[in-house]
């Protein structure tokens, strides 16, 4: 089929498309060619940012858009910037219903002489339908089908344009196609415009500039004055207001005076609407979001479909952020530890029972410039501070120590073993264990150690937990089982994020319990809730509410299971009491416990469990109040075999404690409940 039928095949359907319309049937072209039109064809709106917010439904944490714009509704816009555009682009606008045959007919004889397939003969209506549907494509195959210079393309654009024109006013077709319109330099839309190449609102335009900027439209890159190309840019203006003056837009005396205007500009390097968490002070929280808001199928059916209605789509999000406990973390954080440090020291909280992510802070910016990085204290380059990009509080993560002592504890609770089951606890023991040459090695043989000579003696759940003895719970997980102990953690949301910790737990080895895997923040505090929710896991969840841009509201809730017996959780967690100095309900905790002070300061019930690993290459803290379960952690993420200085080894527990206090103190309610007997 040569480019003559082709074009003549355009102009049937343009003939026989309102009939299509209005019987919703399908209009043969030549008998390659159909056009089948929905009888209620409804544009979605132009792309918009979308809006973070923190939990309070208020304070915007993030935004979310690809594309700078500003939107302006139709009487913000001068009725000359109308002009000037209508007048380049389409003069017989106010005259067509949306195709302009005398347009279509002149394009088709241009082509049937050309040998060519024009571009030609597009109403503002025709280009408003190209631009939003290519701007709501999600997929690099609906960007072609809405911008592809093909005789289908072009009906169905005739087609929707047909259909678009008795649904919306021409006056609501110019404002949607002059806030869509890309004018060059990342700016759509005519207000995105004024301000990109003159700095100023479309109202302060003066006749001269509206034409440059409509000239714009046609070829951006080729009438850029920014870019140099002035005299192309003098030329297209000129032909502009001649079109004006034709249409008696303006007079002979205006035109006259607009033409010897010179071009000022005063350029403004303009952003797209938000960049979400590398635009974001929150940006580990909002790096979460986002892969949270890719894996939901509800926002489409592939993460790149998901990725574009959250820049394009106007959704306006309501997180699970806590503000007040945010900024407790990070004023708590900048005490022990300086962005510009190696070791890093972060922090997360959820609710039990929503898993609702409260906190996500570390001593680190969410970024890709690491210009001004120290250097890797291991080896050559640049480290992982002040700026990362690293996920450190979600993935990957450092050794969890000996806070992995609680899902020991929770297999033998399962088993029927007491509270007060004793066993002899010396300060180093001899496991069955194989292991490699060092310092924690009797030959052949894995021989940990407790962390003082006096925790040793005859040790049961209560004081062992509160002094976290080593050797006892070495020796529990030995008559528990390793797999026992395993299967709990992966129960309450312990994950793996690399092979040997991944075989570490499938072999079920001792060292587990001693946390010889890595954990992260987020993992960890989800894991501790398990606690005071009773027994149940929720996985953490970033957002508690969606709305679209037409007012429709979706409430979104985790996906909870009962991971663990009510009365295993209440058991385990009354030995955790013992750690932070509250004491336990049902037991003696002997004389201290590894953070016996938290208990005072939060100034409401607190339980939990410090953690060190060998040679301190890293420390931890996970606890809950009732209401928030939270964990913190420090160490090198550059060089993990680094040890934490012994001045920093309670910045975790430290951490922690601001933030519950600030919990507790924000919204502190309800109490731990005791279990009915000393057994699980």
């Amino acid at each position: 089929m040569g480019p003559f039928a082709l074009m003549a095949g355009v102009v049937v359907a343009l003939i026989f498309a309102p009939l299509a319309i209005a019987v919703g049937g399908v209009t043969k072209v030549g008998s390659e060619t159909a056009l089948d039109l929905p009888q209620d064809l409804v544009l979605p709106p132009a792309p918009k940012a979308s809006v973070l917010y923190a939990n309070d439904g208020v304070t915007p944490i993030a935004e979310f858009g690809d594309q700078y714009r500003i939107a302006l509704s139709s009487d913000e816009i001068p009725d000359m910037v109308k002009n000037a555009v209508v007048a380049v682009e389409d003069e017989r606008f106010y005259e067509h219903n949306g195709v302009d045959p005398t347009g279509v007919m002149r394009a088709a004889v241009t082509n049937a002489t050309s040998g060519g397939v024009s571009e030609g003969a597009s109403t503002i209506t025709m280009q408003y339908v190209r631009q939003v549907l290519a701007y709501t494509a999600t997929s690099p195959e609906e960007v072609a089908a809405a911008t592809d210079v093909t005789p289908g393309r072009k009906i169905r654009e005739m087609g929707y344009a047909l259909s678009l024109e008795k649904q919306m006013s021409k006056d609501e077709v110019l404002t949607g196609y002059l806030n869509t319109v890309y004018f060059g330099h990342g700016a759509y839309g005519v207000g995105a415009a004024a301000k990109v190449y003159f700095n100023k609102g479309v109202d302060d335009l003066t006749t001269a500039e509206a034409a440059l900027l409509a000239g714009l439209i046609q070829a951006p890159s080729s009438y850029d004055p920014i870019s140099g190309s002035t005299e192309a840019a003098l030329l297209r203006r000129e032909h502009v207001l001649g079109r004006m003056k034709a249409n008696d837009y303006i007079d002979k005396a205006e035109f006259a005076e607009s033409k010897e205007e010179p071009i000022e500009l005063d350029p403004q390097q303009e952003d797209a609407k938000g960049t979400g968490a590398y635009n974001s002070e929150y940006g580990f929280f909002v790096d979460y979001f986002e892969t949270w808001w890719e894996k939901q199928e509800a926002f489409g059916e592939t993460p790149a479909q998901r990725r574009a209605r959250l820049n394009r789509g106007g959704y306006e999000i309501v997180s699970t952020l806590d503000l007040d406990m945010q900024t407790a973390a990070e004023e708590a954080i900048a005490e022990e530890f300086p962005k510009k440090d190696p070791m890093a020291l972060g922090t997360a909280a959820v609710e039990p029972g929503t898993g609702k992510i409260q906190v996500m802070a570390i001593n680190r910016d969410f970024s890709l410039d690491v210009s001004k990085n120290g250097p890797n204290t291991g080896g050559a380059g640049k480290g992982s501070y002040p700026n990362t990009t690293n996920p450190l509080l979600s993935y990957g993560g450092s050794h969890g120590g000996s806070t992995f002592k609680l899902f020991t504890q929770i297999a033998a609770l399962e088993q029927g073993f007491d509270l007060d089951y004793s066993i002899y606890s010396p300060h180093k023991y001899k496991t069955s264990e194989p292991t490699d040459p060092g310092p924690a090695a009797c030959g052949r043989y894995w021989c940990p150690s407790n962390a003082s000579e006096s925790m040793a003696g005859n040790r049961n759940m209560y004081d062992a937990f509160g002094m976290s003895v080593n050797t006892y719970y070495v020796q529990l997980m030995e008559r528990v089982g390793g797999d026992k102990a395993v299967d709990v953690a992966e129960r309450m949301g312990i994950k793996y994020y690399n092979s040997p910790d991944q075989s570490l737990a499938e072999d079920g080895e001792l060292k587990y319990t001693l946390g010889m895997t890595n954990t992260t923040a987020l993992d960890e505090a989800a894991a501790y809730a398990v606690l005071p929710a009773d027994g149940q896991y929720c996985e953490p969840i970033p957002v508690s509410t969606v709305t679209t841009g037409k007012g429709d509201v979706t409430e979104f809730d985790s996906t909870c299971e009962q991971a663990i017996d009510t009365e295993v959780a209440r058991a385990a967690l009354d030995t955790a009491r013992c750690t932070t100095g509250m004491g336990a309900a049902t037991g003696s905790c002997g004389s201290w416990g590894t953070a016996d002070d938290m208990y005072k300061k939060v100034g409401g019930p607190v339980a939990g469990k410090t953690g060190s690993t060998d040679n301190n290459v890293s420390s931890w803290f996970a606890g809950f109040t009732p209401n928030s379960a939270v964990a913190s952690f420090v160490g090198n993420p550059d060089v993990p075999q680094d040890g934490v200085p012994d001045s920093k080894l309670r910045s975790p527990a430290s951490v922690a404690t601001e933030v519950l206090k600030t919990q507790w103190a924000e919204n502190g309610k309800g109490g731990f409940t005791p279990p009915n007997e000393h057994t699980g």
